[in-house]
């Protein structure tokens, strides 16, 4: 670990007056701005406790001000045209993994100065102005996992929970009734005019009967997604859409109306839950009501949780809320976590994934095929330390080297995808790429310089089920084998003694005796066997057979011939039974008097 303090060029961008909204739980720089030592809490640990990069002291000044520069042109996106450029679960990864490394590099460093905020201010102005909330907005903590859900449940009581809903947060304030102003949560204190284009929103009531004096809620405003289901559609960047509308000068009826509304807080309302729900229902809100439950447990909590995320919602959600009952009075409220509610979220179904290395296989057939190892990381509750790129065509496209962070998802909720580049080290390390063209189905029959891969795959495919099915040899077998230095070609293996074998290292006299008995089955194996064995290409249904010399007569216009045989596959089996280097195998099987050969 590298344990080193430095100063850095660029400024780091931390807290801001908002004019949109990030995720209340880490809010983009807001609580890390307002209170740095409360970042281990709000990100339940694990991210912090990863090992720090092994940089020496100028390549950490270089990459934190690289990450620090892509986090200003998101953010800056972000205020100035309400775009998210990148989704909202991988900025809230990012901003953890800069804060990471500053406590890596540059412990106890001050928040620097935030360059975006004279921007932010000035996209305020002439069209709206900074307003103070009535009732400061709070934020929640996260809990990081099971544990902490059940520890914060222990040690409170009268508990309700509700869907978190993925939108943006405001505060209504109404006096006698009449909407006066609908104010972006901003900073938590502070945010901006946002009445003009909510007048347009028909979820929000511009007048509640039979009410006197003041009256100031906050909810959050969401995209309407009829029958959305969190667990298979993610949030379907709603809450983008949201920001980016109430944004622009003016909304049509058509864009207004997509908008709902969810009021999560009265707080100077009844004392009780239950009676906050009952008035926001009469004032005209019910969908507070319709999703908040009361729970005593961690199981009931878990069990709604679990209801909401695989059930169909009129919203995109990211977690749920925990709530004790009865909460402080508005005016003790502060622009920071309570100890009265928390959030717990769901699964990351998107992740920031950092590359440690990057590897090409090469398949017996020669196809190479990029693999990435990864920072382990979990992912929708799974582990993932590796993932394919599919192509090397794919891997040209997206250059990617050690140290690049990547977005990554599951495909089909099984197989780990990379979905984007989210930035890239400034430190390209060099790769050995391999030359496509030297790899193809008929190349690399010994372990030569260059082939040691594709004659590995070679020898698993052969004793394999696809091929002799030599049960108990697998790549390790082979392994042991080829640092040995037995198998100077495909077929050596056949003329191994139990003694010879007792000599490679890891195999005892069991071992060798087993394998000596295995090889010597194998010249049993049918003839057809043995051809898919060394690498036949696919056949179709065309007989195999009775011997090689029949095979090997035949030109590409007689396999083309054949059932299920095209111009493309007829031309790849004549090349396989005149290519030298399998002439010479099959001259290697004949002097062993393997059946066909």
């Amino acid at each position: 670990m590298n344990w080193i303090a430095l100063s850095l060029h660029a400024p780091f961008v931390l807290p801001r007056d908002m004019p949109l909204k990030r995720p209340r739980h880490r809010r983009r720089g807001l609580l890390l701005g307002l209170l740095p030592g409360l970042l281990l809490g709000l990100l339940g640990g694990r991210t912090l406790a990863s090992p720090c990069p092994d940089w020496p002291a100028p390549q950490a000044r270089i990459e934190l001000a690289a990450l620090t520069d892509q986090l200003a042109v998101w953010d800056q996106a972000y205020h100035s045209q309400g775009l998210s450029l990148v989704a909202d679960p991988i900025y809230d990864q990012a901003r953890a993994r800069l804060e990471q490394w500053r406590d890596c590099f540059a412990p106890g460093m001050a928040p620097g100065p935030d360059p975006l905020a004279s921007n932010a201010a000035q996209l305020a102005q002439p069209s709206s102005q900074a307003l103070e909330h009535p009732v400061s907005h709070t934020g929640l903590s996260k809990l990081a996992d099971n544990a902490a859900v059940q520890a914060w449940i222990n040690t409170r009581r009268a508990l309700w929970i509700q869907p978190k809903v993925d939108g943006v947060a405001v505060s209504l304030v109404y006096q006698d009734g009449i909407l006066q102003q609908v104010i972006s949560r901003g900073d938590g204190r502070r945010g901006q005019d946002w009445s003009a284009n909510a007048s347009r929103i028909p979820a929000i009531p511009q007048q509640l009967t039979d009410q006197h004096g003041p009256l100031v809620l906050q909810g959050e405003l969401y995209w309407r997604l009829p029958g959305h289901i969190q667990a298979t559609a993610g949030s379907a960047g709603a809450r983008g859409r949201v920001a980016g509308l109430l944004a622009r000068q003016s909304l049509d009826a058509e864009e207004a109306a997509g908008i709902g509304l969810f009021v999560w807080a009265w707080p100077n309302g009844p004392a009780r839950m239950q009676e906050r729900l009952d008035g926001l229902r009469a004032l005209g809100f019910a969908e507070s009501a319709d999703f908040s439950q009361p729970i005593t447990t961690f199981q009931q909590a878990a069990q709604w949780r679990e209801r909401w995320y695989r059930s169909a919602l009129p919203f995109a959600s990211d977690g749920v809320v925990l709530r004790q009952g009865e909460r402080p009075a508005g005016r003790r409220w502060q622009p920071q976590p309570p100890h009265w509610a928390a959030a717990w979220k769901y699964p990351l179904t998107q992740a920031l994934a950092e590359v440690r290395s990057v590897q090409f296989q090469i398949g017996r057939r020669g196809r190479i095929t990029p693999v990435l190892n990864l920072a382990p990381l979990q992912l929708d509750g799974r582990r993932i330390q590796r993932v394919s790129l599919g192509s090397l065509q794919h891997w040209r496209e997206l250059d990617i080297r050690p140290g690049d962070q990547l977005a990554l998802s599951l495909a089909g909720l099984v197989i780990p995808q990379v979905d984007s580049v989210v930035w890239r080290t400034r430190a390209r390390a060099p790769l050995a790429v391999p030359i496509a063209a030297d790899y193809h189905a008929l190349s690399c029959w010994q372990p030569t310089p260059g082939c040691a891969a594709q004659f590995h795959a070679r020898l698993t495919w052969l004793s394999g089920r696809q091929g002799l099915a030599l049960g108990g040899i697998g790549p390790g077998t082979w392994d042991k084998l080829l640092e040995a230095q037995q198998l100077p070609d495909l077929l050596a293996w056949l003329h191994l003694s139990a003694s010879q074998l007792r000599t490679v290292p890891g195999f005892g006299a069991h071992r060798a005796e087993q394998l000596e008995r295995r090889f010597a089955q194998a010249r049993q194996r049918p003839f057809a066997d043995w051809l898919r064995a060394l690498g036949l290409p696919p056949s179709g249904a065309a007989p195999l057979g009775p011997d090689w010399h029949e095979l090997a007569q035949r030109k590409a216009a007689d396999w083309q011939h054949q059932p299920g045989i095209g111009p493309g596959r007829a031309a790849q089996l004549q090349a396989f039974f005149q290519h030298p280097q399998v002439l010479a195998l099959r001259e290697q099987l004949r002097t062993a008097r393997i059946e066909g050969f």
